[in-house]
């Protein structure tokens, strides 16, 4: 009798750990125009999204009145097919810096755009979020704004969270929102010989342990873009986007020096960069490995199981490094 309830208690486990609901898969979409190609459409199809985070514009300061305003608005060439958009405002943190700022004016100011954004398109919106990488001299700007914008607001209200923010909430405090997402990317630094700058799994672990402290409820963003590191002369000019090991092999002006770096052989423009012979590339990109590392290192220290992951950024440049099956790999690691 004791053997038979020791196997019914297996089998209830067994049972309940394969019903388990994992995250459901979303994306960001970071481009101007909004126009699916065919491979973002079936990627959105084979994953079952309802749900597409969308950059509607940024918040720069206007380099001669110093005024808060919005820089390159998003343009609907066609009608998102999906059950919930989610319009992204990335504020830059320059704007919370300044110390004048008409916190209410811009949380207006910028709800009022979101609006007419999606009046002018017919959508309607469930949640919008805020992205800012505010710091402890901008916080009482950003905290101020977040809570002016939700009070105007009839809808959810996310913002996104860096590592350091985790970390040290009691410093860097805890915006009056509805939920967070946690940016699991651009941890290191851009240099010449540092590692990937957009994971590096030993910066991630100096944190990651603090989300089981972190009392708001967050979903988790995860990198499948890459870039490359524009090198003269020993020294970074410049951030160049798009950029993989596989697309620069194609191209016979650049020769392949080791595993990630490219040597420039012959003088020549790309993409409206110009690169001199001897310029390097070195290319930061994310593997099947990393994600998977990621995704597991999340659930193992989260205190609560998300409700997405979050992929930035649906753009068939990046689907095309990987796999069919890689987001349906991930989720099913939490």
């Amino acid at each position: 009798m004791k053997k038979y309830f020791l196997y019914l208690m297996l089998f209830l486990f067994t049972v309940s750990c394969s019903r388990k609901e994992h995250p459901v898969v979303s994306f960001y979409y970071w481009k101007t125009n909004f126009s699916l190609s065919k491979l973002e459409k079936e990627t959105v199809e084979d994953n079952a999204v309802q749900k597409i985070y969308i950059r509607y514009f940024d918040i720069d300061l206007h380099p001669k009145t110093e005024e808060a305003f919005p820089v390159s608005p998003i343009h609907f060439l066609e009608k998102p097919n999906i059950k919930e958009i989610v319009p992204v405002v990335f504020i830059k943190n320059k704007v919370m810096l300044k110390s004048n700022l008409d916190v209410e004016k811009l949380a207006k100011q910028t709800f009022d755009f979101v609006n007419l954004i999606n009046t002018k398109n017919g959508f309607s919106c469930k949640e919008i979020q805020i992205d800012c990488d505010w710091t402890l001299n901008s916080k009482d700007n950003y905290l101020q704004f977040m809570e002016s914008f939700k009070q105007m607001s009839d809808k959810k209200l996310s913002a996104t969270i860096r590592l350091h923010q985790i970390k040290y909430f009691e410093k860097t405090a805890i915006p009056n929102v509805d939920s967070g997402v946690l940016m699991y990317y651009n941890m290191g630094n851009i240099a010449v010989n540092s590692p990937n700058s957009i994971y590096d799994r030993s910066i991630a672990e100096r944190y990651i342990k603090s989300l089981k402290k972190y009392p708001l409820a967050l979903n988790f963003a995860l990198p499948i873009y890459s870039w490359g590191i524009h090198i003269r002369n020993n020294k970074v000019i410049g951030l160049r986007s798009k950029m993989s090991v596989l697309d620069l092999q194609k191209d016979k002006n650049f020769t392949l020096k080791d595993e990630t770096n490219f040597v420039v052989n012959t003088p020549n423009y790309r993409n409206g960069t110009f690169y001199k012979k001897g310029d390097e590339l070195k290319i930061e990109a994310i593997s099947k490995k990393d994600l998977k590392e990621m995704a597991e290192d999340l659930s193992e220290n989260s205190a609560v199981q998300p409700k997405e992951i979050i992929f930035y950024d649906l753009d068939e440049f990046n689907i095309k490094n990987y796999e069919k099956t890689i987001f349906e790999q991930v989720v099913s690691c939490f």
